[in-house]
C-alpha cells in the first residue's frame, strides 16, 4: 500500500489534466478491461446479477492554471480547486511538461493583506520569451512535496485523493466473491465541482453509491470541534456539504463495520463535499454515502493520513461490495 501510495501522490494530476494518474491506475489493473468516458473519467467492472455499486473515488487534485506572463518571465496565476494562498509562499510547483517554478510573493506591509494577486511564479528565466518556451497561458501545474513514511503516519501532497485511489485499487485487486456487479470509478474534475462523477454517475445507473475520500480531522491543538482523529478507523459519513448520507447505507456500513470488527468513527464535516454530493442525485435518486480517511492538513502540500485508517477503510469497502443489499 505504501509504494503504491507513493506512486501515485507523486504524479502530477491537477483538475482537467489526470491522464498520467490514469495511466498508473490502468497499469495496476491489468487483469480487468478498463473504458475511459467522454469527460476522462476511468471505469473498471466486475459485473454480477445482484445490486450495482458505484465505488468511486477521484482522480485529480488541486493545482494551479497559467493567465499571464510579464516581461521579466514571472507568471501569474488562478487556482484549480480550494487552494489556500497562505500556504503557498516559498512552495515549488511542477507543469505537465516537468518544468519546475518557485511561488514568489510580492513585498506587503502585513501578512493578512496576502491574496492571489500578490502571487507569483519563477521558473528562473529572465523574460517573457524565454518563459514561453517553457510554459504556455493556460498551463497547468501541481505543487510538489515528497512523500514522507513516519511509520504509522504518511505524509504527501495529493493524499486527496490519491488515498482513496489507493484502496480502490486495492479493492478491485482483491475484490471478495461476491454477486454484486461492482463498477469502480475513478472520476475527474472533483476539486471543481464533482463534475465527473456527475457524468459517470448518468451513464452507469448504479443501485448504490459509495464514495472513497478523505477528510478532516479534530485531533490536532486548538483544531475545529470535529470527532474524527488519525488511527481511530474508517470515517463513517454522516453528512458534508454537499450530502446527507442515505440512512440505510450508512446504517449497513456500521453493521458490517461491527459485524467485522472494523474500527470506525462517524463523520459529520460542516464544510466540503465528494462524489457522492453528485451520484445521489443522479436520474430518480442514488442511495449514496461515504468512507473517509481521516486526514491532517487537507489541501495542504503535507497531508497526513494513517495506515491503520487505511486498512479499515479498505475492510469496510470490501465488506460493502459483497453485501447483500436490498
Amino acid at each position: 500500500m505504501k509504494e503504491l501510495l507513493k506512486k501515485l501522490t507523486q504524479a502530477c494530476g491537477p483538475s482537467g489534466s489526470e491522464q498520467c494518474i490514469r495511466e498508473i491506475i490502468k497499469s495496476e489493473l491489468p487483469n480487468y478491461e478498463t473504458r475511459t468516458d467522454a469527460l476522462g473519467n476511468l471505469i473498471v467492472e466486475k459485473k454480477g446479477p445482484k445490486s450495482k455499486i458505484m465505488f468511486s473515488a477521484h482522480m485529480d487534485e488541486i493545482g494551479i492554471i497559467v493567465t499571464h506572463i510579464d516581461k521579466e518571465g514571472f507568471l501569474r496565476f488562478d487556482f484549480i480547486g480550494g487552494v489556500n494562498p497562505f500556504y503557498l509562499p516559498g512552495e515549488r510547483v511542477q507543469f505537465q511538461n516537468g518544468t519546475l517554478g518557485v511561488i514568489g510573493v510580492e513585498k506587503l506591509d502585513k501578512i493578512a493583506d496576502l491574496q492571489k494577486s500578490n502571487l507569483y511564479i519563477d521558473i528562473g528565466v529572465e523574460s517573457k520569451e524565454e518563459a514561453m518556451k517553457l510554459v504556455k497561458i493556460g498551463d497547468t501545474a501541481c505543487f510538489t512535496s515528497p512523500f514522507i513514511d513516519l511509520g504509522n503516519r504518511l505524509v504527501s501532497k495529493a493524499m486527496d485523493n490519491r488515498v482513496a485511489c489507493a484502496l480502490l485499487i486495492k479493492l478491485m485487486q482483491e475484490l471478495p466473491e461476491t454477486d454484486n456487479h461492482i463498477v469502480a470509478v475513478f472520476t475527474v474534475q472533483e476539486e471543481v465541482g464533482l463534475r465527473g462523477a456527475k457524468t459517470a454517475a448518468y451513464g452507469i445507473d448504479p443501485d448504490y453509491g459509495l464514495a472513497i475520500d478523505v477528510t478532516a480531522t479534530g485531533d490536532t491543538p486548538k483544531a475545529m470541534t470535529m470527532d474524527v482523529s488519525l488511527g481511530k478507523g474508517a470515517a463513517i459519513k454522516v453528512k458534508d456539504n454537499s450530502l446527507l448520507a442515505h440512512p440505510y447505507v450508512k446504517d449497513k456500513l456500521v453493521e458490517l463495520a461491527e459485524a467485522n470488527n472494523i474500527p470506525y468513527q462517524m463523520e459529520v464535516l460542516e464544510f466540503g463535499g465528494t462524489d457522492a454530493g453528485a451520484i445521489h442525485l443522479n436520474r430518480e435518486g442514488v442511495p449514496s454515502g461515504v468512507i473517509s480517511v481521516p486526514t491532517r492538513y487537507v489541501h495542504s502540500r503535507s497531508e497526513m493520513v494513517d495506515v491503520r485508517d487505511l486498512d479499515a477503510a479498505l475492510a469496510l469497502a470490501k465488506a460493502f461490495a459483497k453485501a447483500d443489499l436490498k
